[in-house]
């Protein structure tokens, strides 16, 4: 049956219109709307009443209604978001220029960085709205991360090999990535925690007891993510040899072994060599100086700090070691690899942009 109703208005468009619509249907930073918007008159040009279009668009016959009387009345313009009522703007260009050009390029005589309430009255504006024009263009004063440049002449190498190992490991062979948390303490607090509650989190007191310290010597697979891992009291190339010794025990005889390992000195006394040596299916890969980010392992100490370590509460190191053990059991029974996914070329575009920032930093 036909659908009755007022015929609908012919959309035509020229090649350049078309052109600029399909632009504004693909550009990731077009509104959402106005990319339906378009996705829309496009429909219209195709063919098809309201309906016909609203099915494929996925909107209501209606907003398909709406935007076709709006294109052909006043064409691109049309598509655009009109002016909503209101009070005038308060706040021109040149005052957020000035805020942003302030914030970026000075410091306020007492601190090192501003603060919404130190800008506000230093511009003479609102708290509120320097706070909405920091927002509005990611401005984060407050905020501080860290970084640091290896200086390594072999950087580039090193990373094109060990980023290698992890997108397309070797046949017949394990990758693990080997590292030392040393110095881990067993702490006690000194009143008994309060535990959370209804309206209440976890409470405890700021000052603990020291119970002694443990080292732990842990080897990632990074295709499986299971852990090989041991507890020493002391952190020496003895206790890493003996680590090795517990890796070549869990690692078949028949597949290669390749070690992704920093530049610590434990890692290369003559006694580490003399035991490689008669054990040729080892292959060692350093990292770069300065870039402990580059072994996966590290990854995986992070997750042992935040759910075992850092909020436990052990009282002895024997109990911090069988906590350490427990949770290597846990992460081996379900295991889940870490996935590596930025190439070496990602990674040296990254600092090379950090270079560049550093070099016109002025320090």
């Amino acid at each position: 049956m036909a659908r009755r109703g007022r015929p609908k208005r012919i959309v035509e468009l020229t090649a350049e219109q078309r052109e600029e619509l399909a632009r504004w249907t693909r550009r990731t930073t077009t509104a959402a709307g106005l990319a339906l918007r378009a996705r829309i008159i496009l429909a219209c040009v195709e063919g098809g009443d309201d309906f016909d279009v609203a099915d494929r668009a996925g909107v209501h016959p209606s907003t398909v209604g709406k935007w076709r009387r709006r294109f052909v009345s006043k064409g691109m313009d049309g598509l655009l978001d009109e002016p909503r009522p209101g009070a005038p703007r308060t706040i021109s260009d040149a005052d957020v220029e000035r805020v942003i050009v302030r914030t970026l390029e000075t410091k306020p005589r007492d601190a090192t960085h501003w603060s919404t309430r130190s800008m506000a009255e230093e511009i003479g504006m609102s708290q509120s709205a320097v706070s909405r024009i920091w927002r509005a263009f990611a401005l984060q004063p407050h905020r501080v991360t860290t970084f640091k440049l290896s200086k390594d002449p072999l950087f580039i190498e090193k990373v094109r090999d060990i980023v290698g190992l992890y997108m397309a490991p070797p046949d017949r062979a394990m990758v693990l990535c080997v590292d030392e948390k040393s110095q881990i303490q067993a702490l006690d607090r000194t009143q008994p925690l309060l535990p959370m509650s209804v309206g209440y989190v976890e409470s405890r007191t700021h000052d603990y007891v020291r119970h002694g310290t443990t080292s732990l010597f842990a080897a990632l697979d990074v295709k499986t993510g299971k852990v090989i891992g041991e507890c020493h009291r002391r952190h020496r190339a003895v206790e890493f040899r003996k680590f090795l010794e517990t890796i070549d025990e869990n690692v078949p005889r028949h597949l290669a072994v390749h070690l992704v390992l920093d530049n610590s000195s434990t890692h290369k006394t003559p006694a580490i060599h003399r035991w490689l040596a008669r054990r040729p299916r080892y292959h060692l890969h350093f990292t770069p100086t300065s870039s402990s980010w580059l072994n996966l392992v590290e990854r995986w100490f992070a997750a042992l700090s935040a759910k075992q370590i850092k909020r436990g509460t052990h009282r002895s190191t024997r109990e911090l070691e069988a906590a350490i053990r427990s949770y290597i059991d846990q992460n081996n029974s379900v295991p889940k690899p870490f996935i590596w996914t930025k190439t070496a070329d990602e990674i040296f575009e990254k600092l090379r942009n950090y270079c560049l920032r550093t070099s016109d930093s002025g320090h």
